[in-house]
């Protein structure tokens, strides 16, 4: 099956952490009339509703899914609406409904419409006790211990059923986690990643809910959007695998991550109060093995740790100089 060309895109969670951003690179790669924004809230002031077309979305709703892709004339759906997974832990049944229903809608829309692709991420939470946590390869043991890892392996099984099944092009990355300059954290185990940029330029000092020498896989956002976007153009003939491929960036602990803020800010302080979202770290892998994604899209990262924390804190202090450090 060789892939089809992409006219017009349906984004779900687009006010999300990763939909916001990605909407705006998307539609500066399409044009903003052919890429569709829609979350199940209003579109925040200065959010994806102000630059495009924007439609209020449940996804779990198949009837408003459907009519949104009809009347819309979608032929790709980059499906991001999500719970994530220290939410998902406080509310497993809402994050079931939301990750799962919500994919099932967006593949059978794809195969009742015959549309061109359906994108739906899934994340390192897939991996769980019994993986190899280093260089966690492509194809090992799913045993997660969330709510949310339940979820994204169902979804990838779903993507790959579709695929062999019904012939819809639907494919995915498993996201690590991902470090923003634009967008706040959205409630991930990872999202310390993130807050503690923002903490060192405001406060000069931090606590973290994980322990010093937690190392997890860790992606800057510019290279999280390239690479969502090199998964989508991708040559569907080319993909061996379909909706679980691994990407990666780097690997870093707390302690290192510090220790390259400190290099720019040498005051930054920071303490250690481990909670629940302790036991998630440690059951994600410290490092994956990426190779089918680089062997069969091309994948290759832009960034590292020191560019990345060169980047992060120059953006964020130039907002803090404004008083504008959240928006």
């Amino acid at each position: 099956m060789a892939g089809k060309r992409i006219e017009r895109v349906l984004v779900t969670g687009s006010e999300g952490q990763i939909g916001s951003e990605l909407t705006r690179e998307l539609r500066k790669r399409y044009g903003d009339d052919r890429v569709v924004a829609s979350d199940i809230k209003d579109s925040s002031a200065g959010g994806s509703g102000e630059t495009g077309p924007y439609e209020r979305l449940d996804v779990t709703d198949h009837a408003a899914f459907k009519s949104v892709v009809d009347t819309q004339r979608i032929d790709t759906i980059v499906h991001l609406a999500a719970i994530l997974s220290a939410t998902g832990e406080k509310n497993p049944l809402p994050a079931w409904k939301v990750n799962v229903t919500g994919l099932i809608n967006a593949l059978e829309i794809a195969r009742e419409c015959g549309l061109t692709q359906v994108l739906c991420p899934s994340s390192i939470a897939v991996f769980g006790a019994g993986c190899p946590r280093e260089n966690t390869p492509q194809e090992t043991v799913l045993r997660p211990t969330t709510i949310y890892g339940i979820t994204k392996v169902t979804g990838e099984l779903l993507s790959d059923y579709y695929v062999r099944r019904f012939g819809v092009d639907a494919r995915g990355l498993r996201y690590p986690g991902i470090i923003s300059a634009e967008t706040l954290p959205g409630g991930g185990t990872t999202d310390y990643a993130v807050d503690i940029y923002y903490k060192a330029v405001e406060k000069k000092r931090y606590t973290c809910f994980v322990k010093a020498d937690t190392r997890l896989p860790m992606m800057y956002m510019p290279d999280c959007i390239k690479g969502t976007i090199d998964l989508m153009e991708a040559g569907f003939d080319r993909l061996e695998h379909h909706g679980d491929f691994n990407v990666g960036s780097m690997s870093f602990t707390v302690q290192e991550l510090a220790d390259s803020i400190r290099r720019h800010i040498p005051e930054f302080e920071v303490a250690y109060e481990p909670d629940y979202r302790q036991a998630i770290a440690d059951s994600w892998p410290a490092s994956i093995d990426d190779s089918a994604a680089r062997r069969e899209w091309n994948w290759s990262p832009d960034y590292d740790l020191e560019t990345m924390t060169a980047d992060m804190l120059d953006i964020l202090s130039k907002r803090n100089a404004l008083g504008k450090l959240y928006g």
